[in-house]
């Protein structure tokens, strides 16, 4: 007989079928914008259909002998958009309910983003479909190292490299490290990014989007003329991103009145006492239980409490039609990737709410993967001082150049990001030409 907890786990364990797309989806909010972005460019037909689709699409088995002797099979994906511009680039992620979409999404977005940023990568995106509070550290190694052995032929330093993501952290990218480097024979650290620094990994990855994020809104407020002194911030998000932002946030004595994770939000609109619910979350790996001097409210009503600044830095379409109408904020600022949907963007923009999108926002990231590309290909590390210096400059620039676009298009932020995206690595894929 099969014992209960194998059939639920199978039956756990299959990817769903996607839903016909429509306007509220990762995916959909995604090409919204690239669509109009190729249209006002003028990109060819043909130029267009080649970007629009990725490049390759992955699927591997990924059978894993559990610690009872029992055999399981996962399903493992990689979506590799375009190497226009260079290697793929992108995160991998362990994740109970992942769809083909999203993955399209976030590899699509990670190409934009690259561009965006001037970083001389493509988009990728994949994971193997694994609920990780089900399986021990041992089973999840043994599954991310036959998964990356099935991808060996498409994946390194020169191919795509990987960077860490939901359910897979600097354990995950040390294990990738090391099954692409025993069948290379040689020790390949550029094979990924966001790796332990005993390893090779870049001093400043843990924080990197936040501290991204950080740059990109100081330019913000001065540009859209919010005030220059402390501002009331309210994030959603508590976690890397989100969690590290509200603390950089505070230490520059901005004022964060709100914040949240999946089980609920924090709000005070006299500020968080932030050092305690932080510390709380990193013991628990939650904020649910936590008692103190604030609201405790869902994160729909956070959203909808008034502050200079919002920043979602949690789930995608976290702002959407039914909802977009309630923000009241002067500034939204997209720490997460499609937090807002194409509908609710449209209703902001009608509002006169001013965005900054996701591939300006959030590049931190993609900046410092490719510092540490670059110190492991060199066999250099470099020191906090310079990382925060060259992380600066290029936030700042894609910052300038996007508003140039603005200025020069007559139109939004976001589609300004947009534009620039499609417009350097259309030009990339005209250089290099289609090989038939």
């Amino acid at each position: 007989m099969i014992p209960p907890r194998y059939i639920e786990e199978e039956s756990d364990e299959l990817l769903p079928s996607t839903p016909l797309l429509d306007d509220e989806t990762p995916f959909s909010t995604m090409m919204s914008s690239f669509d109009e972005a190729a249209h006002r460019l003028g990109i060819e037909p043909g130029e267009y259909a080649i970007l629009r689709k990725p490049d390759r699409e992955i699927a591997v088995s990924v059978p894993v002998r559990l610690d009872d002797g029992r055999l399981a099979v996962f399903d493992g994906y990689r979506i590799q958009h375009n190497a226009g511009l260079g290697p793929f680039l992108g995160p991998l992620r362990l994740q109970r309910r992942m769809k083909i979409d999203e993955l399209r999404a976030l590899a699509a977005w990670m190409t934009w983003k690259c561009a965006v940023l001037n970083v001389p990568f493509g988009g990728a995106a994949g994971g193997i479909r694994l609920n990780t509070r089900r399986h021990s550290p041992e089973e999840i190694e043994r599954a991310v190292r036959r998964y990356t052995a099935s991808l060996l032929s498409d994946i390194g330093p020169d191919r795509d490299v990987f960077a860490p993501d939901v359910g897979a952290g600097e354990d995950v990218m040390a294990w990738v490290m090391d099954t692409v480097s025993n069948h290379a024979r040689v020790t390949e650290n550029a094979a990924v990014t966001g790796k332990p620094t005993a390893l090779g990994g870049s001093i400043g990855h843990e924080d990197a989007v936040a501290q991204g994020v950080r740059v990109i809104l100081r330019l913000a407020v001065e540009h859209f003329k919010l005030s220059t002194g402390s501002l009331n911030v309210i994030i959603q998000g508590a976690g890397t991103v989100g969690g590290n932002l509200a603390r950089i946030l505070n230490a520059d004595g901005h004022k964060v009145c709100g914040i949240s994770d999946v089980h609920g939000a924090f709000y005070n609109p006299n500020g968080l006492d932030l050092g305690p619910i932080l510390a709380y979350r990193a013991e628990h790996g939650s904020l649910r239980g936590f008692k103190g001097d604030f609201q405790t409210i869902t994160n729909d009503e956070l959203l909808a409490k008034p502050c200079d600044v919002l920043i979602p830095c949690a789930t995608a379409n976290a702002i959407h039609s039914r909802n977009a109408e309630l923000v009241d904020a002067k500034l939204i600022v997209e720490g997460a990737h499609g937090p807002i949907s194409a509908h609710g963007n449209r209703l902001l923009e009608e509002r006169g709410i001013p965005i900054v999108p996701d591939i300006l926002a959030n590049g931190g990231g993609v900046v410092l993967s490719y510092f540490e590309w670059v110190q492991n290909r060199t066999g250099y590390q470099w020191i906090a001082q310079v990382i925060e210096k060259r992380l600066r400059r290029f936030m700042s620039e894609a910052w300038s150049q996007c508003i140039d676009m603005t200025r020069e298009h007559d139109v939004s932020l976001r589609m300004a990001a947009s534009m620039l995206a499609v417009r350097r690595v259309s030009a990339a894929d005209s250089l290099r030409g289609i090989y038939a």
